[in-house]
């Protein structure tokens, strides 16, 4: 049975403005919503780098570009390109989202994960923690993931390979509801259709 849903898709085809209009939606039918999204940051016209954003509002940083993450504090270095990875800041922000997932006792509810990346993917006690929520059976989760690559993530690939969860491919960005409304059917119903 279909139980957790994730998106797809190239970078900037809108995999993360869906999940924000799903959650939208979902919250206006009534179901409980927590979780995080990644977003873009961006300084005189030009990315530099990611922030993580809870859905209360609390913003960290996930990344920055080397010129603009500053020194390295001694401490081992992650990148992916020309990006350092603030693992710390990224997992005081995160990791408390998932040892909360269980509150609250809501009957629907639906844990965000935007997304599973080769960032994010630097912190072991993260895979652990996404690894526990998909098999807790007080949630859904909708998250996003990469497309895949000549060298595949190891719990990309097991969450796309899990019989529980059901994959979405966004091939553009959705200016309408139409993929939010089957994304909101497949968490709930399980259809099999991509959006």
């Amino acid at each position: 049975m279909i139980k957790h849903v994730f998106l797809t898709g190239p970078p900037g085809v809108g995999k993360t403005t869906l999940v924000q209009k799903a959650c939208e939606s979902l919250v206006s039918s009534g179901a409980t919503v927590e979780g995080f999204y990644t977003e873009e940051v961006r300084a005189g016209g030009r990315r530099v780098g990611f922030d993580v954003v809870t859905l209360t509002g609390k913003r960290g940083h996930l990344s920055r570009i080397r010129d603009a993450a500053g020194p390295s504090r001694g401490t081992r270095e992650y990148t992916v390109g020309q990006y350092v990875v603030d693992l710390p800041s990224f997992e005081n922000l995160v990791l408390p989202l998932f040892r909360n997932v269980d509150s609250g006792g809501a009957t629907k509810k639906v844990f965000i994960i935007d997304e599973i990346g080769k960032m994010e993917l630097f912190s072991q006690s993260f895979i652990r923690a996404v690894r526990q929520t998909l098999d807790r059976s007080s949630c859904t989760v909708l998250g996003t993931i990469p497309i895949p690559k000549q060298k595949p993530l190891a719990l990309v690939e097991e969450v796309r390979a899990r019989s529980d969860v059901k994959v979405y491919t966004v091939s553009k960005l959705y200016k309408q509801s139409p993929g939010v409304e089957k994304m909101n059917n497949t968490m709930f119903e399980c259809p099999q259709s991509d959006i």
